[in-house]
């Protein structure tokens, strides 16, 4: 299921996890993504090609969303239309926001105007079009996609789950340390990852989610994305 560079590692954070929560997930059944598809960040970044760790929340409480990398919405094909950001993405207010910090950064649009007529004058030949091949970029850039619960089943139970997945991270973390990633927090429940033990020994750039509309123009994001160059070709 995973990279044979990961094989280890993941075997060893997964025997971390509770026998009763084990027992769940080897049901594969109510949650998504399903069994096959929520280590799907493992398989195609090596681990000694990681980088960074963006740790999100959860993933997107839709199956044909959650695809087993963290804010790669699988129901989105399209990043732009011709009026400017496909209708997917606009629907998708965290990735939509993404997308405009993203642009910002490149230079093709300002803080004062990050409108869909404005998208719509970018020159695009230069662009990305597909959110598969944003997640291709991200990974070259070395940034693992990760959220702090790796799937979903409602969103009652959506604490329970990030809680559950806690002892994986921390071992996964403990395991990767001589990779010494950088780790990217996008929100509430990425920051609380801060009190896991040995979470002090990586450097981590804390921001807020994409969801929120000051993410656009966050300085910090905008120093940490720049030079990855995400929707470059």
């Amino acid at each position: 299921m995973v990279h044979n560079s990961w094989q280890e590692t993941i075997q060893s954070a997964y025997a971390e996890l509770s026998d009763s929560y084990k027992a769940y997930l080897e049901e594969d059944n109510g949650y998504f993504p399903a069994k096959t598809h929520y280590l799907n960040a493992f398989t195609t970044l090596p681990k000694e090609k990681v980088r960074y760790i963006l740790f999100g929340q959860d993933p997107y409480p839709r199956k044909e969303s959650a695809i087993g990398y963290a804010f790669i919405d699988g129901k989105v094909k399209d990043i732009f239309s011709d009026s400017g950001l496909s209708k997917e993405v606009n629907r998708a207010t965290s990735l939509r926001n993404f997308i405009k910090m993203v642009l910002v950064a490149r230079g093709d649009l300002t803080f004062g105007d990050t409108s869909q007529e404005a998208i719509a004058q970018v020159d695009k030949t230069v662009l990305i079009n597909t959110v598969q091949e944003l997640k291709d970029n991200f990974e070259q850039n070395g940034v693992l996609l990760l959220n702090t619960a790796l799937i979903f089943s409602s969103k009652t139970e959506s604490r329970a789950h990030i809680k559950a997945w806690r002892p994986f991270v921390e071992r996964l973390l403990s395991e990767i340390r001589e990779v010494n990633p950088t780790l990217i927090l996008f929100g509430t429940h990425a920051k609380a990852l801060r009190k896991l033990k040995g979470i002090e020994d990586f450097h981590s750039i804390e921001l807020e989610h994409p969801y929120n509309h000051t993410f656009i123009s966050n300085p910090e994001a905008l120093k940490l994305f720049a030079p990855m160059n995400l929707l470059a070709k």
